[in-house]
């Protein structure tokens, strides 16, 4: 059943995955709300979210927050209010979303609000049956507050930023620093994004390291770099969000929400795709990069924009 779940979300096939679990619903015995570990909750048991004051709850990572954000505006055309209790380091991304009336910090212990409803956000689009149209970006969903960014990116030619390393969920997502010493092609400029790299990684790969542990700093930075090269990881969704273009290296096994194949996302029209073919094998990966960055290089516009390079 989960794999025909993954194959059916893999495939854009909504209605399909949507009944999927819709029969898993009905046919499993849940444990009461609330308990056990959080990423593994099923909060919403389909009741009626019509008219309601619904708590949407934020229990899986930052990405999977930053992805399913886009379904708060269709969420409020048929609620009463939404309150959005989500992680602590996305609150003023989240509160600047449409269709979110309250946004709370997540903590460990009981929300500070009053709702009839609440709902896991990654269970959202299952209870509003949403299709392609709702889930195919139009225009980016995501702003970012002011902010003055003391960084700067002042180089010729393209700026890329990298992200190469992942936290513990899934490590074959992460790619040896070395590797990446292979993207510092003429007509590039490399700045690290890759939060707590070392002075030795970021020398192996020849990057200046522009990293910031502030996800709405990070934001501005995504904006500034011309393009952002990167593993499967909250940056990937924060820059598909925001409609900056990325480049995101998956392997062979990718998660549900992207193709099993194919340089194209449903759910975000800014990202190109790379696949590993033999599990493993990253120097291939990054040896389909470095061609097209070196063909993006040689055919870009040599025109610096000074709101592009310094801020």
């Amino acid at each position: 059943m989960a794999n025909d779940w993954v194959e059916a979300m893999r495939a854009g096939d909504f209605a399909r995955a949507w009944a999927i679990n819709d029969r898993d619903l009905a046919a499993t015995s849940h444990p009461p709300k609330h308990t056990g570990p959080r990423h593994l909750q099923r909060i919403w048991r389909g009741e009626p979210l019509a008219d309601k004051h619904v708590l949407v709850r934020c229990y899986h990572g930052l990405g999977d927050t930053l992805q399913f954000m886009r379904f708060m505006q269709p969420l409020r055309g048929v609620a009463r209010s939404v309150t959005v209790w989500c992680q602590a380091g996305l609150l003023p991304l989240v509160e600047r979303t449409a269709g979110v009336d309250r946004v709370l910090a997540l903590h460990e212990g009981t929300p500070g609000a009053d709702f009839e409803v609440d709902i896991e956000i990654m269970e959202v689009p299952q209870a509003l049956r949403v299709g392609r149209e709702r889930i195919e970006m139009g225009a980016p969903y995501l702003t970012l507050p002011p902010r003055r960014v003391t960084a700067s990116i002042d180089c010729e030619g393209l700026a890329v930023g990298l992200v190469w390393e992942v936290g513990q969920w899934d490590k074959r997502r992460a790619i040896p620093p070395a590797l990446l010493r292979h993207l510092a092609v003429a007509g590039i400029a490399l700045h690290s994004l890759q939060a707590n790299a070392t002075t030795e990684e970021l020398a192996q790969i020849g990057a200046r390291d522009i990293s910031t542990p502030d996800i709405a700093t990070l934001g501005h930075l995504l904006r500034r770099l011309d393009l952002v090269i990167c593993v499967d990881t909250m940056t990937a969704h924060l820059s598909g969000a925001l409609g900056c273009e990325a480049w995101v290296l998956l392997h062979a096994d990718c998660d549900w929400r992207w193709p099993s194949s194919g340089c194209r996302s449903l759910w975000y029209p800014s990202l190109r795709l790379f696949h590993q073919k033999p599990a493993g094998d990253w120097g291939a990966v990054i040896s389909e990069v470095r061609q097209a960055l070196e063909i993006r290089a040689k055919s870009r516009v040599n025109i610096v924009r000074p709101a592009q390079r310094r801020f």
